[in-house]
């Protein structure tokens, strides 16, 4: 008999305890990434992108839809300078 109630109690207790632990981990935010500090250089991956719109730029510029004062604000912005 004593057998049988310790077995239950330690059965509830662990169902408690992992009942708690799902609960604390929803409670807590997921994890923000961060940005990269300014001036570093770009990842490999945003390289090709960034050359791809330095390209769609210089494309506009060439058809006269920027004028020269757009495509210099618009390529600094790109490059990040």
């Amino acid at each position: 008999m004593f057998r049988a109630n310790r077995r239950v109690a330690r059965r509830t207790a662990r169902r408690v305890s992992r009942r708690q632990g799902s609960m604390q981990d929803a409670q807590q935010p997921a994890p923000q990434p961060q940005a990269p500090p300014p001036g570093t250089p770009p990842a490999a991956g945003q390289g090709t992108d960034m050359a791809a719109e330095l390209k769609r730029l210089a494309d506009l510029h060439t058809q006269g839809a920027l004028s020269d004062e757009e495509f210099a604000a618009a390529k600094s912005k790109v490059l990040g300078t």
